[in-house]
């Protein structure tokens, strides 16, 4: 360690116009806690703590931090803790996504506000990950990532279960009628029965597998069980890995470079992880001032195979992933069109890294890439008059009869009018019609919720349908399945060509051809633009909803804000 670099307490100190004052009292205030003057002499070693009443997947972090100080406090360091925002899924109001900006500054703030050495980034739900890589990457210490592992799986009536790929399975057959009250309140209580984020490869698990790729966290992590003995040793052994970091100059900018990102991208393609890790993704990497192109996406996931048969476009739950390998397995399979030269937190390379044996593989659970589960990637970006700037399909999820054809417009103009009217035994649908979801995107009041995955119709469910196209400006749950086309940009609310979407018109999808187009004359769009008028976002009147409103990117950018993004000047 270099004693430049390292500072403890007398790192930022509080300004009185008296250094030495300013010193003291910290010293003395930090005393009152109990800590002995050879304990506040050592390097510190903040750990942003999201544990939550309101986070179902953070609810066994006490235990965990316990385990990062013991590996701070082994090394020699002196873990101090803090609070964060803590964002739990399903717990937040409309979404979010909305919320994960906040979360971002609030981690790049008291992380550069606070004297602190390094940091240890504690998450896990869906967006605390990418919210704690986007702020510790702005505010430039050196840090490390600790995710809380996935939950364990349920089981109803000799079936495993596991949240929440199989919840919209169920909840699908509750809408259609095949399964009663009785039994969907038993399933309830069987879906999510430990701690830890959902057992399939939904968002949480992509991020933590994408944190793993991109080199900022310990290897072979990503995947252990949250209730798993090993998920503790690997928070002891991150503790250690932190005090490693100080003086070592390996800040997350060194380690999330273009190459590391590209590495990124192969994974996030060979698992058929989440739609959700593009936008995400793209605003980790602008935080580092680095492009994502939808068009090279493309041309990864033409080389890269579907190698992971996890649900929800598989048969198998993150426990057999862990078991099987996990995200070393992946690497290991793609090495040859890896970046093997990165940088990763320990100090070692990618390519010394995964030059070592990492064991037995389940080739059941992670095929080799010889034999893959499907030969191109789990995800697609599609262009067109639809979509000019882009929209996400995750075919491997989809039903790839619907990947070619045209289809006639059932269109909801907004949430309520969906909820409204879907179930509406009058409601003009067929199975072969394109449902639209317009005003849900990053612009809209609803902010871009998770409502992508569209319902089928329960006219329709009830006879037997179980896929549709479906097009909106919305995200998907990762652990959603289905012919869903997602973060259509620009988005309806700031006036896309979704927005000009009406009843009965004709859109062609060519998944083949990476395209989504609106069959309709550039005359009827133009009477149609015209008659709308200029498009204002709404704008909230006061508070963190203003300040969204006002800063918000689009999906192609990540949904970051734009004072967030580094200056193209610096």
């Amino acid at each position: 360690m270099s004693d430049e670099t390292v500072r403890g307490l007398a790192n930022g100190l509080t300004n009185y116009g008296d250094k030495d004052f300013a010193l003291y009292l910290r010293k003395s205030f930090a005393r009152s806690m109990g800590y002995s003057n050879e304990m506040l002499a050592r390097p510190t070693v903040g750990i942003a703590y999201t544990q939550s009443g309101f986070n179902n997947c953070h609810r066994h972090f006490p235990e965990m931090l316990d385990a990062v100080k013991r590996g701070v406090i082994a090394a020699g360091g002196l873990p101090l803790e803090f609070p964060t925002v803590s964002l739990g899924e399903v717990f937040l109001n409309p979404t979010s996504l909305r919320f994960r900006n906040l979360m971002s500054m609030d981690t790049e703030e008291m992380i550069r506000a606070q004297p602190m050495d390094s940091v240890v980034l504690m998450g896990g739900c869906d967006k605390t990950v990418p919210a704690q890589l986007m702020g510790a990457l702005s505010a430039g210490r050196p840090a490390i990532q600790l995710v809380g592992g996935p939950m364990m799986t349920g089981r109803h009536k000799g079936e495993r279960l596991g949240a929440c790929t199989d919840c919209r399975r169920f909840w699908a057959q509750y809408r259609a009628g095949t399964v009663d009250d009785h039994e969907i309140n038993q399933i309830e209580g069987r879906l999510s029965t430990t701690s830890g984020t959902c057992a399939v490869m939904g968002t949480a698990s992509t991020m933590a597998c994408i944190a793993e790729a991109l080199g900022m966290m310990i290897p072979g992590t990503a995947a252990i069980p949250a209730v798993h003995a090993d998920r503790l040793r690997a928070a002891e052994a991150t503790g250690i890995a932190a005090v490693g970091l100080i003086g070592s100059g390996r800040t997350p900018d060194k380690i999330i470079t273009e190459k590391s990102v590209e590495n990124a991208l192969r994974v996030l393609l060979a698992i058929g992880g989440s739609t959700n890790a593009i936008i995400h993704l793209t605003a980790i990497a602008g935080r580092a001032g680095i492009s994502i192109s939808l068009d090279r996406l493309n041309e990864l996931s033409d080389t890269t195979p579907v190698l992971v048969n996890l649900k929800p476009t598989g048969a198998n739950y993150m426990e057999d992933f862990f078991a099987a390998g996990g995200v070393g397995a992946v690497l290991r399979e793609i090495k040859d069109s890896l970046h093997l030269d990165c940088l990763t937190i320990t100090g070692e390379t990618l390519g010394e890294r995964l030059a070592a044996d990492d064991g037995w593989v389940d080739h059941d659970v992670v095929a080799s890439a010889s034999n893959p589960i499907e030969p191109v990637g789990g995800l697609v970006a599609l262009f067109g008059s639809l979509a000019p700037k882009g929209a996400i399909l995750k075919r491997s999820a989809a039903d790839e009869k619907l990947f070619e054809g045209e289809g006639r417009a059932v269109v909801f103009d907004s949430l309520e009018d969906m909820a409204k009217r879907i179930d509406d035994p009058n409601l003009d649908v067929n199975p072969d019609d394109y449902l639209v979801l317009q005003n849900a995107g990053p612009f809209s009041a609803s902010c871009m919720p998770e409502a992508g995955y569209i319902p089928i119709p329960k006219k329709l469910a009830s006879k037997g349908i179980k896929d549709m196209v479906r097009l909106s400006d919305a995200r998907m749950s990762g652990t959603a399945f289905g012919t869903v086309i997602l973060h259509i940009t620009p988005d309806t609310a700031s006036g896309g060509p979704l927005a000009f979407v009406r009843n009965g018109d004709r859109i062609r999808l060519s998944v083949k051809n990476r395209a989504i187009d609106l069959l309709v004359s550039p005359e009827e769009l133009a009477k149609r633009k015209a008659a709308a008028g200029p498009f204002k976002p709404p704008v909230p009147e006061r508070g963190y909803g203003k300040l969204y409103a006002q800063e918000i990117l689009g999906a192609d950018e990540g949904c970051d804000f734009k004072f967030l993004k580094p200056s193209k000047d610096a």
